[in-house]
């Protein structure tokens, strides 16, 4: 960046690295946890089909509420939902920046427990509000008391909390999610992203949205519906909430072809979400074939799997580029994380991870 453009750099923001995952020209990318499987032919028509019945009219501006979409979204998580308590916008990133926008700020503070996504210090930053990452026990779990802890220390006015957790993977009790409600005033944003992942009988906060108007939960299509370069976030909440984030969203900011991409994914979500148990197959195969091999492995309830190495993660994400296999250093020093895919990516990532425990 030039030093004069730098000069004028909000204070808060220098110094800081964009969100980036490295996107390389590799046979196997397995780094950032999407889905390997592409459209279904039936899905990929009606979801042309679709955006064609738009085209026409693009001199028009889309439903700026996206009611029908909000509508087909309620519907599929069920729970008694209505398009009244979900919002949709471009990515969960959007949907978590809103809040951040609605009830965070200058002079607020939002909180998360590290290492968790490592976007939301970054949404944090954007909208100007407050960051503060509490750490995680050795094993990356998360207690009651850890939270209560955190929360009756800083006061935050948003607390972040993943189930499952990015990049750890694993869900969490709703009991925590609970407790971290009681303790706050503020809002609780449970990012779920990863939740149709999930392994059987693992609850979903949005069992507790009825009982708690200030609880969020944000999902995606990204992962399991294999939507990513669609770009589709949403939240379910308390009505009030859904209001609170219409102040701060953009003048139609989903446009036409997004909207109708999205009601035609979602029609055609049992053909879309087949991919998911091919997924977790392969995932609990990773997880059984590391530890099988002396790696330390954190439990899953995701599309992705944290792994330790020995020695320095550097040297070992490199190898494993070199051998044509794109993995996810996270940062976490000694650990790696791969994205499930198909059998034979999970062929190839299990060759080229060979003497890395």
């Amino acid at each position: 960046m030039r030093p004069e453009i730098a000069a004028l750099l909000r204070d808060d923001l220098r110094g800081l690295s964009a969100y980036g995952a490295p996107q390389l020209d590799v046979a196997v990318r397995l780094n950032t946890n999407e889905n390997s499987y592409a459209l279904p032919d039936e899905v990929a028509e009606a979801v042309i089909a679709a955006m064609a019945g738009e085209v026409k009219t693009l001199n028009r501006y889309p439903d700026r509420d996206a009611v029908k979409l909000r509508s087909d979204l309620a519907a599929y998580l069920g729970h008694g939902l209505t398009a009244e308590r979900v919002w949709a916008a471009n990515g969960s990133n959007e949907i978590q920046q809103q809040v951040l926008q609605a009830f965070g700020g200058p002079g607020r503070t939002a909180i998360g427990f590290v290492p968790a996504y490592s976007m939301h210090p970054l949404l944090a930053a954007g909208t100007a509000t407050s960051w503060v990452g509490l750490g995680r026990g050795e094993d990356f779990g998360l207690t009651i008391d850890q939270v209560v802890r955190g929360i009756k220390e800083y006061r935050p006015d948003v607390v972040f909390l993943c189930s499952p957790n990015n990049p750890t993977g694993t869900a969490l009790d709703l009991s925590i999610v609970e407790a971290a409600i009681g303790a706050t005033d503020g809002i609780v944003v449970v990012d779920e992203a990863y939740a149709e992942f999930a392994r059987p009988g693992t609850p979903s906060a949005l069992t507790l949205l009825e009982a708690y108007p200030r609880l969020v939960v944000s999902r995606t299509m990204s992962k399991a519906f294999a939507f990513a370069g669609a770009r589709v976030g949403y939240l379910a909440a308390d009505p009030s909430i859904v209001d609170a984030v219409q102040l701060v969203r953009l003048p139609y900011h989903l446009s036409s072809l997004t909207q109708a991409a999205a009601r035609a994914a979602l029609a055609h979500a049992p053909a879309l979400l087949s991919t998911v148990e091919a997924i977790k197959e392969q995932r609990d195969r990773i997880v059984t074939v590391l530890r099988e091999r002396g790696h330390r492995v954190a439990d899953s309830d995701a599309n992705f799997i944290l792994f330790g190495v020995h020695g320095d993660q550097k040297v070992h994400w490199q190898r494993m580029v070199d051998s044509g296999v794109l993995v996810r250093d996270v940062g976490l020093p000694g650990w790696l994380r791969v994205t499930a895919g198909t059998p034979e990516e999970t062929d190839a990532f299990l060759k080229a991870v060979e003497g890395t425990a």
